[in-house]
């Protein structure tokens, strides 16, 4: 059985197969975003462990490899697969929402390299790099949060009484945008350029949140009324987590920025970034015990490994990094230790997800023909 092209229970084929790129879908960047948050987060979490950079900038050299090495598989399946290409966005909103996953892996791994990547090639090289990833990835984003509900409203066939928290994931990249553009704020020219950046990554901010306030509640009707359609989309619920995280994230960054920029803005901005985090994160954290209750029971069940078990990682990620800013803002070490129980629970969950799909990928489970 195969559902959501590839995401679903994992066929047993009669004989090994060879890998087939015409099964590639959009939803494998998740890879990459799990790996980069994992690295990611070693760079901010507010407890230094001896190895933690070190840790942190293999981390995302292994996610710098492994969006070169997938962005080249997608153009060849783009280019030689154009019809299941089509198909995928086109035809099949399931397959459509996972078009969110590529410009939030090219923004998280974009900002890995300037975290950490700029120890290991330098700084120069590491804010062109960034800057590029992360210009791609914003462009990418909007093109997805107004390109996939504009082909939901005009083309697929969707019914909110079916949805998934994968809806989730086209609207989110913009919210990634707004939290990653603030570390590229310093190393543009002071004044105009700083300005258009900051007041950018607000709209962004905007953007994301408020089409996560109109998409949650449809979320939580296809929910309630109809469940998940399939054992293995379980995981899927922790995508809820991601906006949640991803927006702390973004006010914290963005407040930070403006101090220099924005000097008369910046107490607002801060206050604004530590009532809000504090209120969400909690919203956040109620919901990873529902998300985890119902995948332990999930478990128990016979939930089978699926790629959509890389939905652990990079929305837990996301409340490991808003955690962070919380406790560097407040200095209040409840969040200190928060954000580092958290980012074990993310590694736990890095390493079945990678576990996973590295065993599919050797037995030929993965992309098979």
């Amino acid at each position: 059985m195969s559902t959501l092209a590839g995401i679903g229970p994992l066929a047993r084929p009669a004989v090994r197969s060879r890998f087939d790129l015409a099964q590639l879908g959009p939803n494998w960047y998740a890879a990459v975003m799990g790996t980069a948050i994992l690295a990611n987060g070693a760079a901010v979490l507010p407890v230094r462990l001896p190895g933690l950079t070190g840790f942190g900038e293999v981390m995302w050299a292994l996610g710098l490899a492994a969006l070169l090495v997938l962005a080249a598989a997608r153009l060849v399946h783009l280019t030689r697969h154009r019809e299941a290409a089509r198909a995928q966005l086109l035809d099949n909103p399931a397959t459509a929402v996972f078009y969110g996953c590529p410009p939030m892996a090219l923004l998280a791994v974009g900002l890995g390299t300037l975290l950490l990547g700029s120890r290991v090639i330098g700084t120069g090289p590491a804010v062109a790099l960034d800057a590029v990833l992360w210009s791609l990835g914003t462009l990418y984003a909007l093109a997805v949060a107004g390109g996939i509900p504009y082909l939901m409203i005009t083309r697929h066939r969707v019914s909110a009484l079916e949805a998934n928290p994968t809806w989730l994931l086209p609207v989110v990249a913009p919210l990634v945008a707004s939290a990653c553009g603030p570390a590229l704020v310093p190393h543009l020219p002071a004044g105009t350029a700083q300005q258009a950046m900051l007041y950018g990554c607000w709209a962004l901010f905007g953007i994301g949140l408020l089409a996560t306030l109109v998409l949650l509640p449809v979320v939580f009707t296809g929910l309630f009324h109809s469940r998940l359609p399939a054992l293995a989309l379980t995981p899927t619920l922790f995508l809820v987590l991601g906006p949640l995280g991803q927006s702390v994230t973004a006010v914290h960054q963005l407040a930070d920025a403006a101090r220099p920029v924005l000097p008369a803005l910046a107490p607002a901005m801060t206050d604004l970034a530590e009532l809000y985090g504090v209120a969400v994160i909690g919203v956040a954290m109620l919901w990873l015990a529902v998300a985890l209750t119902a995948n332990l029971r999930a478990r128990r069940a016979g939930m089978p490994f699926a790629m959509t078990w890389w939905a652990y990682t990079f929305p837990v990620g996301t409340c490991v990094t808003g955690a962070s800013a919380l406790a560097r803002h407040t200095g209040f070490g409840g969040f200190s230790g928060l954000a580092v129980g958290l980012y074990l629970l993310l590694a736990l969950a890095w390493v079945l997800a990678a576990g996973g799909t590295a065993a599919g990928l050797a037995r030929g489970r993965l992309l098979a023909r």
